[in-house]
């Protein structure tokens, strides 16, 4: 009789332990599909952090260039907090520059603010205003949640045109491209248009930047960049820990109520 009573009372247990892990399965399960979406305002970013591109040290005059302070195609850079990132910019051959950086400040003509640094993919010093159209990406050493930044083709005059962003995942799967009208012109007003995205999860590794002007380089300013902590687990600690604990009021039934 004690033995039915142990054993009835640990399948209750065991029942009640399945219960919970089914429970929390199907609540993990049912959580909203990740998903990604376009910024175009820096604030509505809520970003609590930035790559400031004076961070680098160089700072190239357009107006007497000096080599050195050109960068390689392919460099890396630190984020205010720390944030380890490396950017890409494949080279456009002939005679164009390779990227560089440059302050918005008289004679430089752009629609940044007054002394923004800019990040720029390179441009012709003979032919104005070709430049190097290639994309530019931002690979990010760690997963962030949401990143932007300001960007424009090069040129004083207003052209038509698109800018484009694409955001990847640590596996190189796409989650998402965005686009928005380009604007460009001489003003130092800060009318460049703001190109970002925002996910419901840190799952951003990479962004890919371009425009659709052909044979202009481009620019963008500071990256905002919004990280998170790191991922709450619980339920995933909830799952097993409740199979857990019908596995081991399991092997209990099994091996220990054996009571003639």
């Amino acid at each position: 009789m004690i033995t039915q009573n142990l054993r009835a009372s640990t399948n209750k247990l065991v029942i009640k332990a399945q219960l919970a892990a089914c429970i929390a399965l199907t609540t993990f399960l049912s959580m909203p599909v990740r998903a990604i979406t376009l910024v175009q305002d820096r604030n509505s970013l809520q970003s609590n952090d930035q790559i400031e591109w004076s961070s680098l040290g160089k700072i190239l005059n357009p107006f007497a260039p000096n080599p050195s302070a050109f960068l390689p195609y392919s460099f890396s850079a630190r984020s205010s907090n720390g944030l380890g990132v490396n950017v890409n910019i494949p080279s456009a051959g002939g005679n164009i520059t390779p990227p560089f950086i440059f302050q918005n400040n008289p004679p430089v003509q752009t629609n940044f603010a007054p002394g923004d640094f800019l990040l720029f993919t390179g441009f012709s010093p003979t032919i104005i205003p070709t430049g190097n159209p290639n994309p530019l990406t931002i690979i990010f050493d760690k997963n962030v949640k949401a990143a932007g930044t300001q960007i424009a083709a090069s040129g004083s005059e207003n052209i038509n045109y698109e800018v484009f962003v694409s955001a990847f995942d640590d596996a190189n799967n796409l989650l998402g491209t965005f686009s928005v009208p380009g604007i460009s012109s001489g003003a130092r007003d800060n009318s460049a248009v703001f190109l970002g995205v925002a996910s419901d999860t840190a799952n951003i590794k990479s962004l890919v930047f371009q425009t659709s002007s052909p044979q202009r380089g481009f620019g963008i300013n500071k990256v905002s960049i919004a990280t998170v902590n790191e991922p709450y687990t619980g339920f995933g600690l909830l799952i097993l820990g409740a199979l857990g604990l019908g596995l081991r009021g399991y092997k209990f039934n099994k091996h220990k109520l054996n009571i003639n």
